[in-house]
């Protein structure tokens, strides 16, 4: 597997974390652990806008692995 390919992978099991974690923001109960869900989500967000510039980059770098 390319690091392209582990990249996009990784971008793409991050991006289902970030949903996951704003559907439990959403649903729970519990006000605190509300709280704590939607801060670790808006975690994730800057973890995948910084895997995203990476693929980018990647791209740029080595056109090969563009839309992979």
């Amino acid at each position: 597997m390319t690091i392209a390919s582990n990249v996009n992978q990784c971008l793409s099991t991050i991006k289902g974390i970030e949903a996951q974690l704003s559907s439990l923001a959403l649903n729970s109960l519990d006000e605190e652990a509300k709280a704590v869900f939607h801060e670790t989500a808006l975690t994730m967000a800057e973890v995948k806008k910084d895997l995203q510039y990476r693929v980018l980059e990647l791209e740029r770098q080595e056109p090969q692995y563009k839309g992979s």
